[in-house]
């Protein structure tokens, strides 16, 4: 998102941050100065990443290339075509600017892309890897600053399976680690830029432990797919037999939480929910 109101989104966040980490600190100086340092340097300077996305994409990534259904009233960030013109990753401090933002709630905070009709495989290990913004709070923090996404696939664009999210179950004390977050997208810092970060298809999926991949996003694995009430056995066993097609991204605020009754609630006062940057597959046909 390369507009003024983007900036302030992100400086909110780590204002939030900051007061978090300075009223903790038991050393209020420090503390605070590793703060503002990372306001100067980390996030809202981010201009070794304005080449990104470049004019042409590698045609050994296979990018989500082709937006279905896209309906986002967030202002100034509801370009979808940002979602599909390349990976512009910030690196682990820093959110990318080049991204499409969902609502909260209600049909635009849901984005479904394909690969112009081609079928992502199940192969090996995971099978595709989504990009969001998010980024680790300091060098030295297990917290990290997201906006978490439910991630559904979809062979035939009516029946969509997902992941099992039945441990999603944090306090206010853990809500912004990744482990508090199984099966959700939107959690990892995303290190791949297509225009400073090169690296290969295999670079992407290879693991770097702890769920972390070497170019960082979440990477999701078909086998691990389960039923729901829009995917029954008979949809779930195509897709993991034959791929699927379209994906769909929902903010987890939008998506109902069946032990709650209400929406997947992740701690943040801003007006958007998951900013999507891309989806790479690992083999599609």
């Amino acid at each position: 998102m390369y507009t003024f109101f983007r900036h302030i989104y992100i400086t909110f966040k780590f204002m939030l941050i900051a007061n978090f980490l300075i009223s903790c600190s038991p050393n209020t100086n420090d503390k605070q100065n590793e703060v503002l340092a990372l306001l100067a340097v980390g996030e809202i300077s981010n201009s070794g990443k304005t080449n990104c996305p470049p004019k042409i994409l590698p045609q050994s990534i296979p990018i989500a290339n082709t937006v279905v259904s896209a309906s986002s009233t967030v202002s100034g960030f509801n370009d979808s075509s940002k979602a599909i013109n390349g990976i512009c990753g910030g690196g682990e401090l820093s959110g990318s600017l080049d991204v499409y933002a969902l609502n909260l709630t209600g049909t635009g905070a849901t984005l479904i892309l394909s690969w112009g009709g081609k079928t992502v495989k199940n192969v090996s290990g995971i099978d595709f890897i989504v990009f969001e913004n998010p980024f680790r709070v300091t060098e030295s923090s297990d917290r990290y600053a997201f906006d978490p996404m439910v991630v559904q696939v979809s062979y035939d664009g009516t029946n969509y399976c997902g992941f099992d999210l039945s441990g999603f179950n944090p306090t206010a004390a853990d809500s912004n680690k990744i482990s508090s977050w199984p099966g959700f997208g939107g959690l990892r810092p995303v290190l791949y830029n297509m225009s400073s970060n090169l690296l290969s298809l295999e670079q992407l999926f290879t693991s770097t432990g702890n769920g972390f991949l070497l170019g960082g996003g979440d990477g999701f694995n078909i086998d691990d797919l389960i039923t729901n009430p829009s995917c029954d056995n008979t949809a779930l066993n195509q897709i993991k037999t034959s791929g699927f097609k379209l994906i769909k991204m929902t903010s987890a605020s939008g998506v109902t939480n069946p032990n709650t009754g209400s929406g997947y609630v992740y701690p943040h006062s801003y007006t958007n929910g998951s900013d999507i940057d891309g989806v790479v597959a690992k083999s599609v046909e």
